[in-house]
């Protein structure tokens, strides 16, 4: 395929995803919306896990909600933790405890009732982030679940499913960003946009 032509037809495969986000995941947007604002306002914390892509995005989602987004918003932190940050604990966790483990070990350690853990995953079928579920329900957590495609096994594991509607791992990616972006700026506003 020729370049210009690979870039349009990447671009408009994008922009045809995000439209579709509209129909396939607005009122999923809208909960996961409301249970994070409630966490906030009981003074709870956002845990964050993925692998790969999907763990950069956790810090950068996480990096949103403790420095801030909206620079018209004058707001303290809001607690966000990327599970996905700390070399030492993953690589000991993968060699002592196996790497289907190291997100559940870190929500187990980290996370508390009325927490609520954004899982990341484009496929939907991650088996250290479906065990970091399982280990937030068991912690009394609530679960987003980012997904792509069929949503996966995650999708009937989480409390809101937000499942991106490609089954192309970067126009997921891409949905999930941008659902990030409209989570945060929504909390943002839904806590402090009156300052």
């Amino acid at each position: 395929m020729e370049l210009k032509v690979f870039i349009h037809s990447s671009l408009e495969e994008s922009a045809k995803t995000k439209m579709a986000i509209i129909d396939a995941c607005t009122s999923d947007i809208q909960a996961a919306i409301e249970l994070v604002i409630d966490c906030y306002k009981n003074e709870k914390k956002l845990l964050l896990c993925g692998n790969g892509g999907s763990a950069a995005d956790c810090q950068h989602i996480a990096a949103e909600f403790m420095i801030r987004l909206s620079h018209h918003i004058d707001r303290p932190a809001l607690a966000a933790i990327a599970l996905t940050t700390d070399s030492s604990n993953l690589t000991a966790g993968g060699n002592d405890i196996g790497y289907e483990n190291v997100f559940a070990r870190n929500v187990q350690g980290l996370g508390n009732k009325g927490d609520v853990l954004l899982a990341i995953s484009t496929s939907g079928n991650s088996g250290n982030v479906i065990k970091a579920t399982e280990m937030a329900h068991q912690k009394g957590m609530k679960v987003i679940g980012f997904l792509g495609g069929t949503g996966g096994k995650l999708k009937d594991l989480v409390d809101v499913a937000i499942v991106i509607p490609s089954g192309n791992v970067q126009r997921i990616q891409e949905g999930h960003i941008t659902v990030a972006h409209i989570l945060c700026e929504s909390v943002e506003n839904g806590l402090y946009g009156s300052n």
